[in-house]
């Protein structure tokens, strides 16, 4: 499995959660090779991270390619990671 982990910086926590509700969820989770994805409410200064779990290498850097073309409105993608889960439980 491989997972995407991403930064991101939201403008407007409120706004950007009922997108991540409304649209961002139920896309990601129809995403070819979509296993698991966990969305974490920023911390001071508005800064964000996700982690969104694939069965393959290929099917995460899909998904990192939709993101980068549909990123959120409220929504800065600081960084996108590519990263093969170690371990799970």
């Amino acid at each position: 499995m491989h997972a995407l982990f991403v930064t991101a910086s939201i403008a407007d926590y409120e706004k950007a959660r009922n997108e991540l509700r409304e649209r961002v969820i139920p896309t990601v989770s129809q995403a070819p090779g979509f296993v698991a994805g966990y969305w974490l409410r920023p911390q001071d200064g508005g800064t964000g991270n996700s982690v969104i779990v694939f069965e393959s290498e290929e099917a995460a850097r899909a998904g990192a390619d939709q993101l980068k073309q549909t990123p959120p409105s409220e929504v800065t993608i600081e960084s996108i990671e590519v990263r093969e889960v170690a371990g799970h439980a």
